[in-house]
């Protein structure tokens, strides 16, 4: 068994699992519209977060049930859609309908292609990722507080955060669609391509690579982390958005300050510290490549 199933008790078939994850995200957004309904819409953000944590809990009761913290994994990508049709339905009258049409098309060209770069990749329920398993084995707290903390409420905080700025951009911000919303929607959609062209590169790599070998190819050659470049430049993307939209909400930039720390302080050391036990000749290379902003290749 490999480490990424270690721990993972093969029980449903790779259909079944979808089936079951599809059944939990369900029942998680029936519960957020069921919060969304009890709290007070003159506190919207209050609100967003209460469903937004709700279905968070729902997640995370289906992944103690069937133990397994991967119930969590497609949450990333299919919450901020939902972010976008909130804050459209409290949509001042001189919000932008330009701006908002632009962001509602990246948001959703985002969550589709990272879910289905999910979904094709997913093993089904006898996987669980192992960033998760590590945390099991080195936190000094309980396994369930673990999946509780850590797994999910950790990276919803995250999301939540990022998407602060699509409250100016799609509800709250009167300004025209100018100069600055074309600066956004380079940076957003230009990291769409560029976390979409790393995933193929590296989906292409994998199918025919020998044991050990390291990616140094491509967009890959120039950063180790391409993808999570293109991750972050969509999260900023969407910031500058939500400046264009109303300067005033500059201070929204806590979302992708959020998000950059959390990939240079945990993602990226993490699967740094992965490669460098599994693959020989790592080392050097993250001597030669830089972690994340590109740099041309070294001979």
């Amino acid at each position: 068994m490999s480490d990424d199933a270690r721990g993972a008790t093969p029980r449903f078939s790779r259909t079944d699992s979808f089936g079951i994850v599809v059944a939990a995200y369900l029942v998680a957004l029936v519960a957020a519209l069921w919060t969304l309904a009890w709290t007070d819409p003159a506190h919207p953000f209050w609100s967003l977060w209460m469903a937004d944590l709700v279905a968070t809990l729902v997640i995370f009761a289906s992944s103690m049930k069937l133990d397994n913290g991967s119930m969590y994994d497609a949450y990333w990508s299919v919450a901020p859609p939902f972010f976008v049709a909130f804050w459209i339905g409290h949509a001042a009258s001189g919000a932008s309908s330009l701006r908002q049409a632009l962001v509602t098309a990246l948001v959703l060209a985002w969550a589709i292609r990272l879910t289905w770069n999910w979904a094709r990749g997913w093993p089904g329920l006898q996987h669980e990722d192992w960033r998760y398993t590590d945390l099991y084995a080195q936190a000094p707290m309980p396994k369930w507080l673990i999946s509780l903390l850590g797994i999910h409420v950790f990276p919803t905080i995250q999301v939540f955060l990022g998407g602060l700025a699509l409250a100016p951009a799609l509800a709250y911000g009167c300004a025209p669609v100018g100069f600055l919303d074309g600066v956004a929607l380079l940076v957003t959609g230009g990291a769409i391509l560029l976390e979409t062209v790393a995933d193929e590169q590296m989906r292409a790599f994998a199918r025919t690579k020998a044991p050990g070998a390291i990616m140094d190819r491509g967009l890959w050659a120039w950063t180790r982390h391409p993808n999570y470049l293109g991750e972050l430049g969509f999260w900023w993307g969407l910031w500058l958005f939500g400046v264009a939209a109303d300067a005033s909400w500059w201070w929204t930039v806590i979302g992708p300050l959020a998000m950059t720390a959390m990939f240079l302080g945990a993602s990226i050391p993490m699967l740094d510290k992965r490669s460098v036990a599994r693959r020989p000749g790592y080392a050097e290379h993250m001597q030669r490549v830089p972690a994340l902003w590109p740099r041309r290749p070294r001979a």
